[in-house]
């Protein structure tokens, strides 16, 4: 694959050191089959703009089972609160 310039090779070259490592596949597939899960139900389809979301997060311990599970819009879902100076909002 040709690269443009020596730093979006890099940035390839990282990102596939970073995604292969055995903690992020373990993460990725348990996000693919939280859609699968609900994709069978009909609550979310490719391309629709919604994200499954874990009610309880996979960081905090949160497990991918049906009952842990919801669907959100892609926005609700990816935005954080914020504190007036625009800060992240501690998540206790």
């Amino acid at each position: 694959m040709p690269y443009k310039n020596e730093a979006t090779r890099m940035a390839a070259y990282d990102y596939k050191k970073i995604d292969g490592t055995p903690e992020a596949i373990k993460k990725r597939d348990a996000r693919n089959k939280a859609r699968r899960m609900l994709e069978k139900e009909g609550l979310v389809h490719k391309g629709d703009g919604k994200d499954v979301d874990h009610k309880d997060p996979m960081s905090k311990g949160g497990k991918t089972v049906r009952s842990n599970l919801r669907v959100k819009t892609a926005s609700d879902n990816r935005s954080f609160p914020r504190n007036k100076d625009h800060s992240m909002k501690k998540n206790t």
